[in-house]
């Protein structure tokens, strides 16, 4: 350890590697007691990183769950608080990106669920929207309907749904494929 290190932080880390040289060999009472010694120290740490607490918790559980894990790797020659302290700074990262990629896919708004708090509320545009998705449906060749009904609203099988109405298994997907296409082109969607 680094000579700038206190005695005391020395000897919390002797201890703690202890207790993991301990849980390596199958004692599963030190292992308890290493857990939760070190989730305060666990948390301190990823709240270097991580300043939303709903993050931070979630970091502290991988964190605990990762040592689980790996927990045959460490070398009882290393100190301890560094083995962890490396795992924390890893998943803190891997969680930071994790709810950068979520939010920038995400989006609030509000006002979005509005428009359900009445169980009455958009009853007109739903039942509007269902006679132009039924006369859609009913512009599509009958192969197509059938297909697209079977497969897609009853949830059937393609062997199931073959059994049914006769197509080939391979006919089925061709008619499912060409009428979900034709619907969206239809819609003004992507065709392709």
């Amino acid at each position: 350890m680094e000579p700038w290190i206190s005695e005391g932080a020395r000897a919390q880390d002797r201890a703690w590697s202890v207790l993991m040289v301990a849980a390596q060999d199958g004692d599963g009472r030190a292992y308890a007691v290493l857990l939760g010694e070190i989730a305060p120290f666990v948390r301190a740490l990823a709240r270097r990183k991580c300043r939303d607490v709903e993050a931070l918790e979630d970091v502290v559980q991988d964190v605990l769950l990762t040592v689980h894990r790996v927990r045959q790797t460490y070398d009882p020659d290393r100190p301890f608080c560094a083995w962890i302290a490396a795992i924390t700074a890893r998943r803190a990262i891997d969680a930071l990106r994790r709810r950068g990629r979520l939010h920038a896919h995400e989006t609030k708004d509000d006002e979005a669920y509005e428009t359900f708090a009445d169980p009455g509320a958009n009853k007109e545009e739903a039942g509007v929207a269902a006679q132009m998705i039924a006369a859609l449906l009913n512009e599509l060749p009958a192969r197509q309907r059938e297909a697209l009904d079977l497969v897609k609203v009853k949830e059937m099988s393609l062997v199931e749904a073959a059994g049914v109405s006769g197509q080939s298994v391979g006919a089925l997907k061709v008619n499912v494929h060409r009428a979900i296409k034709a619907l969206r082109a239809r819609l003004g969607g992507d065709a392709s």
